[in-house]
């Protein structure tokens, strides 16, 4: 029987305020609706969902195994607006029973764009997971599971303050045409690199995360007991469900019955002798027996699985080249600052979350999908105009600190880019 890997992502961005290019000072972001968001969420998901997740680690008494990534930016969030959701993800992490992942603290694409600061927010990130739950991450679960051989190199080579290499795994979307006619239910070896690579099951997924209370599709209702025997069906040892958290509650409400199906699933698993483990103890156990390797990024993102969703097109672009190429004369500024430029550049990292430019996404904008979840702005062109006035407000602030000289100097280089 195979053994399930099961992983969910909370994550909550910053999202700015109406800002105007006349506007002065640094307040880009909306307090107000960050708050209220945030409360939401906490109340319709973070909170029972975490609550349910502690319940059934006492249940099962170590045989429930679950795995959390949690960005930087949204750890900031609970720590204001929700502390109660960080001290039952400290139960979760000191049962033994859930381990916590690495990924970028600000939940930016810095790895397709900044080879430097990429490294700069996963190192601040596993502080931040050493900081708050006592945990050393192992396994790196990329933004959105952005996946290239170039990053899993990057990956590989990310050392802790020792020296050791940091990672001995990391997730992957379980892309059709990257594995070739293979089953995605394995342990696989990065094609490119000293890592493990656990790759998720997108249909077995979606099948929760998105049509979990569709009542048009075919398998509806879905009970733990039917999807349990799906999962015994897998032709490999290891079946990857990845999905947000907010899955369980928010994006299926408590009404459709999300809590109760996730509830009875491991037992439902449990019987038929299927094991649950974390990413950390599949890669340790599970021998990698086929290469896993993609020259070109890939996602867990819409029907394409690729970049599109945030840079398809040229308005994300754009604002992404704009806000990479203000690199060099923020860390400039920053660095002259001193003290005072921690919150310059806290700015312009907020800004490289990768929602930003989701939010400016034109595919199928019309039809009311995914891309308008939580989304602050009537069109993806209101959403660009937001975040250049923004951009124009950061580097106007930045280019005050170094004088005009020392900004020309400082734009001749550009960050280097993964490809």
């Amino acid at each position: 029987m195979p053994a399930c890997v099961t992983y969910f992502q909370l994550h909550q961005p910053y999202r700015l305020r109406r800002f105007s290019s006349f506007d002065a000072g640094s307040q880009y972001f909306d307090s107000d609706r960050n708050a209220a968001i945030l409360e939401r969420v906490a109340s319709k998901c973070y909170r029972p969902a975490t609550e349910l997740l502690l319940r059934l680690v006492r249940r099962y008494r170590g045989e429930f195994r679950v795995s959390l990534s949690i960005s930087g930016v949204l750890i900031e969030q609970l720590q204001a607006h929700a502390p109660d959701v960080l001290e039952m993800i400290r139960e979760l992490a000191r049962s033994g029973c859930c381990e916590l992942l690495a990924e970028t603290y600000y939940h930016s694409l810095a790895s397709l764009y900044s080879t430097r600061e990429f490294a700069e927010q996963v190192e601040m990130h596993c502080a931040c997971m050493e900081r708050q739950f006592g945990a050393t991450p192992r396994t790196f679960r990329n933004t959105e599971l952005v996946y290239s051989d170039a990053i899993a190199q990057a990956v590989a080579r990310m050392r802790d303050g020792a020296g050791r290499f940091r990672f001995d795994a990391i997730l992957a979307e379980g892309v059709d045409r990257v594995l070739g006619g293979r089953s995605a239910d394995q342990v696989f070896a990065s094609g490119a690199a000293n890592l493990k690579v656990l790759a998720r099951n997108y249909r077995l997924s979606d099948d929760i995360a998105f049509r979990f209370s569709n009542r048009a599709w075919e398998e509806w209702p879905l009970s733990a007991t039917k999807f349990a025997s799906w999962v015994a069906e897998s032709p490999g040892p290891v079946v990857g469900l990845f999905m947000d958290l907010e899955t369980f509650g928010e994006h299926q409400w408590e009404e459709s019955g999300i809590f109760d199906f996730l509830a009875d699933l491991p037992e439902r698993l449990l019987s038929r002798g299927i094991g649950l483990l974390t990413p950390a103890e599949a890669a340790a156990r599970v021998p990698a027996r086929e290469a896993f390797s993609s020259p070109r990024p890939i996602s867990w993102a819409d029907n394409e699985r690729d970049l599109t969703a945030w840079a398809g097109n040229a308005m994300q672009q754009a604002a992404l080249a704009d806000l990479y190429d203000l690199e060099p004369l923020v860390r400039a500024a920053a660095g002259q600052e001193g003290a005072g430029g921690e919150g310059l550049i806290r700015d312009w990292r907020r800004l490289t979350t990768s929602d930003h430019f989701y939010y400016m996404c034109t595919k199928y904008f019309a039809d009311g999908d995914v891309h308008k979840y939580f989304n602050p702005y009537e069109s993806p062109y209101d959403a660009y105009i937001n975040f250049g006035n923004v951009l124009d407000g950061v580097r106007a602030r930045a280019s005050a600190s170094v004088g005009v000289d020392a900004v020309q100097a400082v734009h001749a280089p550009t960050p280097s880019r993964v490809e």
